[in-house]
This record gives structure tokens, C-alpha cells and sequence, in this order.
């Protein structure tokens, strides 16, 4: 049948089982949004307040879900207001789906109003875009991009459409998403009839070669990183690490898949990691890292990093093996598999004098609880009381990030949403936004600071038009606290430009825009506060004021060995 290219568009989306987008209209794009006023029952959409929170919003549903998230924008402004949400996406190896529309083809080349080259703009940062021109291009291509998006190392996929592509009528057939790599583009693309785009199957002999690693160490750690979140690969995790009775580090964009409560967790690793993760790594013997691609916040000096241990690498793109740490060994492959293929052969092993030693150094920063002031664990301590065990939490960056991140413990993939590989501080709402739409039985809270906060307080607008029950919770210490406590440290305290004198009333700015909110000071009213935001039915901001001086602890500075605490 022959319809408009921005059915097409739809139908494709359908055809992906695509149930919410995320997004904002623009002239450009008029004809995808009108079009959708028909699909209004079928694909909900979310107007957020600014496209870089639709981008966030997305970002958010694929992290939480597993699936992959769909932002809509305009050109010009519309598109590159995405720039930032799509490098958190590429950074964080999130599949997000963007798709903006361009303007016409006559006004290509011609600066027209609002016309932008995104699809150059955004190369270094997607996974794959296109530019289509045509109607009849637009099926396989989108057939295409999700395609990409979802498989081996995930990643953020961008299509630009023209306007006229979206106006004119082409020939549409459905194709269920099973079949899409056997007709069509994806089928010509691979050069055979039928593939899933997945990794390759591990090298049988490179597991071996582990598997003998394993038995011959008596000093293992293993570092739990993003690819095991992203490959849902938790269960095999669990099984391997007590099998190889091998204690767990935990990287920030790690957090979730390996349970942080299980007993071998040696909570996070780095610049902010505990004492037993760092000790550990500078001492083991064999280092086997899933999925970690060792950033400089882990690996904080490669040279001296686990300089006693044979180390490892694991992960599904064969460009990060080597790239920041010289390794002795590695696999290429989906971390699910080759844990389920290592379950298969590693002998149960027992090295309890390691993990005494290990031990022996604690796993989170200890924190004075005396005097009437309310602190970050205090906070921390109260949510794990009283919020809901699978409880989702979307961060922003800065300290707060790292305390939330230290002190809660993750129990599945994709309840921790946060920029590690960005740092992004306008995420965390967005990313909140897209969790609690794809997850409405679950409590999900936004954890943030005032300076982060300040950034993306405007999408309380779309928590309050669609009634979403979000909490968030600020750690207010009147300053950019992350930066202020480098200053602190390194630069003689010279507080330039970090202090916020003047900032808004952060309850009266939720009640602006019909929400509930209050400011607390203390353990206890915090406390009494998180239980009634969580059983009001909507949006709450809780304004948590701690001391501008708190500080992240431990703290290792850039480049310096990982045992070299600044802060214990």
C-alpha cells in the first residue's frame, strides 16, 4: 500500500514494538507529529519541556528497560538540542533512537531557516546516522538504524529526514522485526539471508586459556563494569564470581550488575572507590574485568595500575581492548556469553585468606553521625530504609552521584541511571522521566544537587502535565561541591566562581508548577518528608540542606596511583 512517509516512519516504529516516544514539535517535523495524532492510541508520546530532556527521557527509558528509547526533535535548534543527551547516550553505550526531520530538499545547502547539518554534527557521537532523502528509503533505513542501535555494543542511532520525504507517498509493506534481517537492506548489508548482528561466539580456547588463569590464581578480583548492565548478564555474574570465590569491584556505570549486597562486593572502584576495591586491585594477582573499559576514573594511572596482577579483559568491542591498559589476555565477545561459557568449566575455588585480607579494609566510607546537621549518609541511609527494595534511582553529577552511588546498594541492571562516561549534569530528571513512564509500579526517585538541578528544574513541567511521581531529592550545600572540593584540596581553596549565593526557593518553584515540596534540615524531618513524598500520587522536591563542606570520601587524585588516598 502506498502511504506518506511519515506513516511509514510510524508504522516502522510499530514495527519495532516502539509503545512511547519522547520528544518536541517544529515545523520541519510537522508532518511525523501530524500523523501521530492518529497513532495517538497505539504510541504515547511525551512532550517534554526542552529536547535535551526528551533526549535524557529516552536515554532513560532504554537504560531502565533494556529496549531501546525513541526521541523526536525539528531541525535546526530542535536537533542540536539532542547533541548533548545523544553524546551520554554514545558515552554510556545507551540505544537510543533519534530521529529528526530536516528541512525540504529544495532548501538543502541554502542556510534556510532552521536548517542544520546535524547528521555531520553528531557523527563522532552516534553509533551510525543517516540523511534520507526520499520516501522509499525510509523503511529500511529505520529498519536499519534500530537495528544497529540494539546490537553487539549498544549505542545511539540519529536519522534526519527531510521534510518532503515525510509529505510524499512511497510503497509500504509490513514486515515483522524477525524477518528484517532476512529481506530488504539489512539482508543486502550483511550479505546473506539471515543474521542477528550479535557478537561473535567466543574463542573457545581463549576461555581455556582464562579458565586455567583462574585455577592458578590465588588472589582474583573481578570488576564488574557497564557492559554487564548493559548485557543483562547479572545472573551469570553471581554464579562466576562464586565459583571463582573471587571478591567484586564495581564501576559507576557497573552498578546493578553485580548485587550490592552480596557479600563478595568490595563496593566502587577509582578516584571515589572504597578503600577494600582500591587495595584489592593494587594487590590481586589475576584482574578480570567484564565489560569495564578502564576510564580514567577507574584506572587512574595505568601504569601502576594492578602492576602484581595478570590482567584481563573482557567486552564486546574489540577497539577498547588495550586502549587505556595494557592487558595479558582478553576475550572478545557478549559478557553473557562468555560467563555462561566460563560457569561451564571453572572449578568451585576457595581463597579465603585473599578475601580476609581484602575485607580487612572497609567497603564505604564510615561518616560521623554526631551533631543536629543533616549529611549525605544520613540521607542515603533513610531512602534505603524507607523507599521500596528495587526502588530506581536517576542521578545527575557531582557529589551527590558519588554518594548515591558509594552508599546504596544496586540489585538489578537498570536501577541506577546516571552519566558516567559524559557527565552530563542535566540528566538525571529526563533519565527519571523515561524510568518512571516505562515503569509506573515502580518508586522512582531523582536524586540530584542545586547546582545540577538548576540545569534541568524546567522538565517539573512535564512531571506536573502527565501527573509522574517522581521524587527528587536535592542535596543542597549551596555550591558546585564536586568542583569546590578539588579546590579544596588542590587549589589552596581558591573558590573561584563555585559558591552560589543566590539560588531560587527550590519548594516554591515545585509549587509553581503544582508539585508539593519542602526543605529539611535535619535526619528526622528528612525522614518524615521522604515518607510522605512517596505516598503523595505526584511530583515532590525535597530540598535537603547539607554543609557546603561535605566531601566525597575516599578520594584519589587523577593520575596518581589508586592506593594513593588524598581523603580515606
Amino acid at each position: 500500500m502506498k502511504i506518506t512517509g511519515a506513516k511509514i516512519l510510524l508504522e516502522c516504529l510499530l514495527e519495532q514494538g516502539v509503545d512511547t516516544v519522547f520528544g518536541y514539535p517544529g515545523g520541519t517535523i510537522l508532518n511525523v507529529y501530524d500523523a501521530l495524532y492518529d497513532y495517538r492510541d497505539k504510541i504515547r508520546h511525551i512532550r517534554t519541556a526542552h529536547e535535551q530532556g526528551a533526549a535524557h527521557a529516552a536515554d532513560g527509558y532504554a537504560r531502565s528497560t533494556g529496549r531501546v528509547g525513541v526521541c523526536l526533535a525539528t531541525s535546526g535548534p530542535g536537533a542540536t538540542n539532542l547533541v548533548t543527551g545523544i553524546a551520554t547516550a554514545y558515552m554510556d553505550s545507551s540505544p537510543v533512537v533519534f530521529i529528526t526531520c530536516n528541512v525540504g530538499e529544495n532548501l538543502i545547502g541554502k542556510d534556510s531557516f532552521q536548517e542544520v547539518d546535524i547528521t555531520g554534527i553528531t557523527m563522532p557521537i552516534t553509533k551510525c546516522n543517516y540523511l534520507v532523502r526520499h520516501a522509499n528509503e525510509l523503511a529500511d533505513i529505520v529498519r536499519e538504524g534500530f537495528a544497529i542501535a540494539r546490537s553487539g555494543r549498544p549505542g545511539p542511532v540519529l536519522i534526519d529526514i527531510l521534510k518532503n520525504a515525510t509529505a510524499e507517498e512511497a510503497e509500504y509493506n509490513s514486515l515483522p522485526q524477525a524477518l528484517h534481517y532476512k529481506y530488504g537492506r539489512l539482508a543486502a548489508l550483511l550479505g546473506r539471508s539471515s543474521h542477528d548482528m550479535t557478537a561473535p561466539e567466543p574463542d573457545s580456547e581463549d576461555i581455556d586459556t582464562l579458565v586455567q588463569l583462574i585455577k592458578e590464581s590465588e588472589r582474583p578480583l573481578l570488576i564488574c563494569g557497564g557492559g554487564v548492565v548493559r548485557g543483562r548478564a547479572h545472573e551469570e555474574l553471581a554464579v562466576f564470581a562464586q565459583r571463582a570465590d573471587a571478591p567484586v569491584a564495581i564501576t559507576v556505570m557497573g552498578a546493578g550488575g553485580f548485587n550490592g549486597r552480596n557479600p563478595l562486593t568490595t563496593g566502587m572502584i577509582g578516584m571515589h572507590g572504597s578503600q577494600a576495591s582500591n587495595m584489592a586491585v593494587d594487590s590481586c594477582d589475576l584482574l578480570i574485568a567484564l565489560g569495564c573499559r578502564f576510564s580514567d576514573r577507574v584506572a587512574l594511572d595505568p601504569k601502576t595500575f594492578a602492576s602484581q596482577a595478570v590482567i584481563v579483559q573482557v567486552d564486546i568491542d574489540r577497539s577498547e581492548i588495550n586502549k587505556n591498559v595494557q592487558t595479558r589476555h582478553h576475550i572478545v565477545g557478549d559478557v553473557k556469553r562468555v560467563l555462561q561459557l566460563l560457569n561451564e568449566r571453572v572449578e568451585q575455588k576457595d581463597n579465603t585468606d585473599w578475601k580476609n585480607y581484602v575485607f580487612s579494609f572497609p567497603t564505604e566510607t564510615e561518616y560521623s553521625l554526631a551533631g543536629d546537621a543533616l549529611t549525605p549518609k544520613q540521607i542515603s541511609d533513610a531512602v534505603a530504609r524507607i523507599a521500596p527494595w528495587d526502588t530506581i534511582v536517576a542521578t545527575d553529577v557531582g557529589q551527590h552521584q558519588m554518594w548515591v552511588t558509594q552508599h546504596f546498594h544496586y540489585d538489578y541492571p537498570g536501577q541506577l541511571l546516571t552519566s558516567g562516561g559524559f557527565g552530563s549534569m542535566g540528566f538525571g530528571l529526563g533519565a527519571a522521566i523515561g524510568a518512571k513512564v516505562s515503569h509506573p509500579d515502580k518508586t522512582v526517585l531523582h536524586i540530584t544537587g542545586d547546582g545540577s538541578f538548576r540545569m534541568n528544574c524546567n522538565e517539573l513541567a512535564t512531571v506536573a502535565y502527565y501527573n509522574i511521581p517522581i521524587v527528587t531529592i536535592i542535596f543542597n550545600n549551596r555550591t558546585l561541591g564536586m568542583v569546590r572540593q578539588w579546590q579544596t584540596l588542590i587549589y589552596d581553596q581558591r573558590y573561584s566562581e563555585t559558591d552560589i549565593a543566590v539560588e531560587p526557593d527550590f519548594v516554591k518553584l515545585a509549587e509553581a508548577y503544582g508539585l508539593s515540596g519542602k526543605r529539611v534540615n535535619n535526619a528526622a524531618d528528612f525522614e518524615d518528608t521522604l515518607k510522605e513524598a512517596l505516598s503523595c500520587g505526584h511530583g515532590y522536591v525535597i530540598d535537603a540542606v547539607i554543609d557546603i563542606d561535605e566531601k566525597v570520601r575516599p578520594m584519589v587524585n587523577g593520575g596518581d596511583r589508586i592506593t594513593q588516598f588524598l581523603l580515606n
